[in-house]
């Protein structure tokens, strides 16, 4: 019988107390790598929400006029 792996992903919304979710890793424990990685994607991610909410009212004020 092939051995079977458990994989584990992170539940924000889990009792941290519970003991059942391992613990969530610490950003310094992360590879340079993928914290720029992920640096940029989040900055991104924020840029382009701004330019959608900001393109989102402007429309609704052209309708308005």
């Amino acid at each position: 019988m092939p051995r079977q792996f458990m994989i584990y992903q992170f539940d924000l919304f889990s009792d941290p107390y519970r003991g059942k979710t391992p613990a969530m890793p610490q950003w310094q424990d992360f590879p340079e790598g993928t914290r720029q990685t992920l640096t940029a994607l989040m900055v991104r991610l924020f840029v382009d929400y701004a330019n959608d909410v900001s393109a989102s009212q402007s429309m609704e004020a052209s309708h308005d006029a």
